[in-house]
């Protein structure tokens, strides 16, 4: 039976809405100004080191598409990794509002590591850098707790409450179901989930569509028409949304340098292209007689290129030369040039890139990797409420309201600026000469909130061990050797008087 699309929020209505969205951001598309909008695919390739290749003139592809494949160099991947790798949840804690101390909270820290997102989230971090946006579907498992699962935009579109960029008013994923060879989709919508199938490999939503007659409801066993209640009471989608300063839908990180990687490739191209057919010095011989084939006509080639043979010739009226090679430097600079330009636009350290650090200090470094740095912190910043809200998701699963609706929850993020020990340590020390807090001072020397509380517990197993509970029941050797130090202490400083150690 088809399925009403006409009706404004209706099940139908959204299908066909956020189906066709969804399909729609794959591909390319030319925006007001005429300029191309890459879409998920071209990213993705990009991604993957599947640039497109460059038409060098004078030169077939199809006679060359295999060396030319070669010449391409994947900077889009290090522009993403670079982020990626020093984004890392340590783990979550309340603000402390209701007079408790501030630390990280046990239930988040299960549920996180139940749901192996210590793994996981990296793939969400990565998923919202390269495609724009990722999402976390937040769901209650056959056990009652929360289970978190990664969705990609390729499977997934959103739609939010109109001005509100923050609350949902509807979800869809749509996926091709292996099994059945099928095309699944479900919809979340604030009060239902509704499930539908078709058994098209590519459905096509179009634009003045009144009804979808490929796809039929999804019911399952003791479900009616596909439908059953949404028991959250909201859409269990969590966007996280990449650069949503450039654009609302997310911007991805590589999306800046797509035309300098080109421009980079098309370099290393030609600088391939002069090394095959230009670097090797072609050799003549002027006034030379060649000789032909008797059977075809040609021309017989008198000499054979080889380190281990001469050119000689009888007659003395010839003469050798040779042409000189092309200079590839031109093309190094070039190449080096549109490197430069992608370090400075993508804010990558440019050690990264080159990968020569020669007599380079400590201080450099640090001062190379402040745009990468700063990069990172203001991803913390969005990727970070984007947790919180999956945090509030799964407290809300479980029926704990208080936490479900605390907005102090916070996400404590890895340290993204690379420190040694020394450095740590030092601070640590300076810190608590300015008062800091003990965990505080911990949490900044990169301890992650478990091995704090490990620590703290070990903290007062040596506090009870040293002191101990009675002064009196302390081991004979521990009181002796208490005694000898106060002996030692009461000892006249040698070459002064008892009266020069009575302070003035």
């Amino acid at each position: 039976m088809p399925i009403d699309a006409t009706q404004v929020e209706s099940p139908g209505w959204w299908l066909h809405r956020l189906g066709k969205k969804l399909l729609d951001e794959r591909s390319d598309r030319i925006d007001a100004d005429g300029e191309v909008d890459p879409g998920l695919d071209t990213l993705k390739k990009y991604a993957e080191g599947k640039a497109p290749l460059p038409r060098v003139p004078g030169i077939d592809p199809r006679e060359a598409a295999d060396w030319m494949k070669d010449a391409r160099t994947n900077w889009a991947s290090l522009v993403l990794d670079s982020p990626v790798e020093r984004l890392g949840v340590d783990g979550f804690r309340f603000g402390g509002s209701d007079g408790n101390e501030s630390r990280a909270d046990e239930d988040a820290h299960r549920i996180w590591r139940e749901n192996h997102m210590k793994a996981d989230s990296g793939l969400v971090h990565y998923g919202c850098i390269a495609e724009r946006r990722a999402f976390v579907l937040v769901e209650r498992g056959d056990a009652g707790r929360p289970v978190f699962t990664h969705e990609s935009p390729r499977q997934v579109a959103v739609e939010h409450v109109p001005g509100n960029t923050r609350k949902l008013a509807a979800g869809l994923k749509m996926w091709r179901d292996d099994w059945t060879g099928n095309t699944r989709a479900k919809l979340w919508l604030p009060t239902s989930e509704h499930e539908f199938v078709t058994k098209s490999e590519a459905p096509i939503f179009a634009a003045a569509s009144r009804s979808l007659r490929s796809w039929d409801a999804f019911a399952l066993p003791g479900d009616a028409d596909g439908q059953i209640p949404n028991r959250l009471g909201v859409v269990p989608l969590v966007p996280f949304i990449n650069r949503r300063n450039r654009r609302l839908m997310g911007f991805a990180e590589h999306e800046d340098i797509l035309t300098i990687q080109n421009r980079i490739n098309l370099s290393l191209i030609n600088l391939i292209a002069a090394m095959r057919y230009g670097a090797f010095r072609q050799r003549y011989a002027a006034g030379l007689v060649v000789d032909e084939d008797p059977v075809t006509g040609k021309a017989i080639t008198p000499f054979q290129l080889d380190i281990r043979k001469l050119w000689t010739t009888d007659d003395p009226e010839v003469r050798f030369g040779e042409f000189s090679a092309t200079d590839l430097i031109p093309y190094v600079r070039a190449v080096e040039a549109g490197v430069q330009d992608l370090a400075a636009i993508s804010h990558t350290p440019p050690h990264y890139l080159i990968g020569a650090v020669v007599n380079v200090s400590g201080d450099a470094l640090k001062a190379a990797e402040t745009g990468l740095v700063a990069k990172v912190r203001d991803r913390q910043d969005e990727l970070g409420e984007g947790w919180e809200a999956v945090m509030r998701l799964a407290f809300r699963i479980l029926g704990e309201t208080k936490k479900a609706t605390a907005y102090d929850l916070e996400t404590v993020w890895r340290d993204p600026e690379s420190r040694t020990v020394s450095e740590l340590a030092d601070a640590a020390v300076k810190a608590k000469a300015a008062g800091v807090p003990w965990r505080q001072r911990m949490e900044d020397m990169g301890y992650t909130p478990s091995q704090i509380s490990r620590m703290e517990i070990d903290r007062a197993a040596d506090a009870l061990t040293e002191t101990g509970p009675d002064e009196g029941q302390q081991p004979a050797s521990r009181q002796s050797a208490r005694a000898a130090r106060q002996e030692r202490d009461e000892r006249a400083v040698i070459g002064r008087s008892a009266d020069d150690l009575v302070p003035a």
